[in-house]
């Protein structure tokens, strides 16, 4: 078979001269006055070779033809050309088309008349390669001249691809060197490191892919992960110690035992077996370095745990764990959701008690910013953080955590982090009152959503009053800006102001039991506080929950309720008139939330099993869980989608 260049060549050989071309030697040229006629193998339109003869009657031409008398099937064309000088043009009662199999057509037709025939106007033959253009024909790299032929034909010793030539590698492509992923680079002349099938998730790599295998291989965005750092936050002194631990639950999601294991740094500090579909509390020792006093700013190194999971689990974290202490616990987010885009937050400080935000690393060189509200709030120095509460080109690496603290009347909402590689970011208070001067105070804490994460609309309900859970608990709302100029609607209408000018700005809704929708035309993270229980709102004390947009919503949950609490409740929004069952059993108390088209129901949960609960439904919904005590409650979202939404 000719390569492609040497078909050219043939093509474009001197009328007058005769030579044999073609793959099985056929294609001679004759040589006449004004007609040639060509017998030769069509090259299609695609350039590969059909079995038929294709016979073209043309006249003389002078410069290169743009058209070719071409067939895509076996059959024979007739065409005719005029002279041209550099260009081709059609002759005057002449179609150009492309014959039927099996069909022949004469050169010209009569005006009117009607044929199936084609006419093309052309020379035959592909257009040379550009000079010094690198093509690959089959393993030999061959560098055009320009006129049609080579400079240089290299045979490859591995494989050759275009425009790059010999190489050793295809770039991108993947092979295992025990459970290191090798990738072949951009050049294609070696392998460098990529994935690394970590044993602690779950992961080998197959050789017969190239790549990472298991249950743990192909997570989607949402608060189901295998990778995890939870992380020690600012807590009263009194309330740090092994009376009162630092715990973790891990919940197994899956219908196999998931071997879940716990690091500091290079040090393992617990292992333990989750069985399916079950719930295990891991207690962790407290790192007093991100717990002991009331700041300052610090940068801890290896401050966070590292939580690696065998099969997909869900993580809470409890600060402490008991359910008699100043407490509040977070839903963890798997490190595959994480971004470098945030906006935090947290409560203002109450002295000598800071607000916080804690920024923990997963990757090494992770480089931060931090940009504080209003050109700066008071802020305790330290860890690269100005009095100002900015700071510029903080590295941190893998799961070192920077813990920012407020210092007197500061407030850390509204700060936005920026990253060049994922983090976490946990907002909230050392202990506080909500609202400031009503007893008690509580800590507070809740990660935070990627702005990737954020949405324009939001549905506020509060939480359920114990012990009379016929009534409804009051909250404080905080609606932040992600952007400039941002316009706020309340459904129905709430009395607060409705514009942000400045990205991080914030509006605070009093306390109270309304149920709204918020609504923005740019981003907005939306925050509750549930009131101390001087406020008279029943049994509890602050807690802080980060509300979830519909978009997020799922309609399946796994989660998990301590049973220490004296009362432990899911709240559900769920689109009217869905079916939802929580631990299987149907849920039958919804009330509509105005006219938002969603629905809410608070459903109490048992405290006799082991604190693992279900929440199913035929549509997406959205859930928070809390427990009470005496002056005392936790507040977290039970799950949640962190799909990216569009700006």
């Amino acid at each position: 078979m000719l390569r492609p260049g040497m078909r050219h060549l043939c093509a474009t050989a001197l009328l007058t001269s005769l030579a044999g071309c073609g793959d099985d030697g056929s294609g001679v040229v004759s040589a006449t006055v004004g007609v040639s006629t060509t017998t030769s193998t069509s090259q299609g339109s695609s350039g590969s070779d059909t079995e038929d003869p294709t016979t073209s009657t043309s006249s003389p031409t002078t410069g290169t033809s743009a058209n070719s008398a071409t067939s895509d099937s076996s059959g024979t064309t007739t065409s005719t050309t005029s002279p041209v000088t550099g260009s081709t043009t059609d002759v005057p009662g002449t179609s150009t088309g492309t014959t039927d199999p099996g069909e022949t057509s004469s050169g010209t037709t009569e005006p009117g008349d009607t044929t199936d025939d084609t006419t093309t106007t052309g020379t035959t033959g592909p257009q040379p390669c550009a000079e010094d253009t690198l093509q690959c024909n089959g393993n030999v790299a061959q560098v055009c001249d320009g006129m049609g032929g080579f400079k240089s034909e290299t045979p490859c010793p591995e494989l050759c691809i275009e425009p790059l030539g010999c190489v050793a590698c295809d770039p991108g492509a993947t092979k295992c060197e025990g459970n290191q992923v090798m990738v072949c680079n951009d050049q294609g002349d070696g392998f460098v490191a990529g994935d690394s099938c970590d044993p602690l998730l779950g992961l080998a790599c197959d050789a017969n892919f190239g790549q990472c295998v298991g249950a743990c291989a192909n997570l989607g965005t949402s608060y189901i992960g295998c990778e995890y750092y939870p992380v020690v936050t600012q807590q009263l002194d009194v309330y740090v110690g092994p009376a009162n631990p630092y715990a973790v639950a891990v919940a197994n999601t899956t219908a196999n035992a998931a071997t879940v294991t716990v690091h500091r740094g290079a040090n393992q500090v617990a292992q333990q077996v989750v069985a399916a579909n079950s719930v295990a509390v891991i207690t962790l020792p407290w790192v007093t370095q991100l717990t002991g006093g009331t700041g300052p700013t610090v940068k801890v190194t290896d401050g966070a745990y590292r939580l690696r999971s065998t099969q997909p689990v869900t993580v809470y974290q409890f600060n402490p764990l008991n359910a008699d202490v100043t407490n509040d616990a977070s839903l963890l987010l798997p490190v595959n959701t994480w971004t470098g885009n945030y906006l935090a937050a947290a409560w203002t400080h109450w002295s000598p008690y800071p607000g916080f935000l804690s920024i923990t690393a997963h990757q090494d060189g992770t480089v931060v910013n931090v940009k504080a509200p209003k050109n700066g709030v008071p802020t305790q120095a330290g860890g690269g953080v100005d009095a100002q509460g900015n700071g510029n080109n903080i590295t941190l690496d893998d799961g070192d955590v920077l813990q920012i603290t407020s210092a007197s009347g500061g407030d850390p909402t509204g700060t936005i982090i920026t990253a060049n590689k994922p983090v976490q970011v946990v907002g909230g208070h050392d202990c506080t009152q909500v609202p400031i001067g009503t007893v008690a105070c509580d800590h507070l804490e809740e990660s935070m959503f990627p702005i990737e994460a954020l949405a324009k609309k939001y549905i506020v309900a509060p939480p359920v009053q114990v012990p009379n859970n016929a009534l409804e608990k009051a909250v404080i709302v905080r609606v932040v800006a992600s952007e400039d100029n941002t316009t706020l609607t309340f459904t129905p209408d709430q009395p607060v102001n409705k514009v942000l000018a400045k990205a991080g700005d914030f509006v605070e809704l009093a306390q109270s039991t309304n149920k709204y929708v918020v609504e923005a035309d740019k981003k907005i993270l939306v925050t509750e506080y549930m009131v101390g229980q001087g406020a008279g709102y029943g049994t509890s004390d602050p807690a802080m929950l980060m509300a979830v947009p519909s978009e997020q919503f799922r309609s399946s949950y796994l989660f998990y309720a301590q049973t220490g609490w004296q009362a432990n409740f899911v709240d559900i929004i769920a689109p009217n008139n869905s079916m939802v069952q929580v631990d299987g059993a149907a849920v039958n108390n919804f009330t509509a939330i105005g006219a938002s088209g969603y629905s809410l129901a608070h459903v109490k949960l048992s405290n006799a099993g082991n604190g693992s609960h279900t929440v199913t439904s035929n549509n997406k919904v959205g859930i928070s869980v809390y427990g009470v005590i005496d002056y005392g409650s936790y507040w977290y979202p039970g799950g949640l989608d962190l799909d990216v939404i569009p700006q």
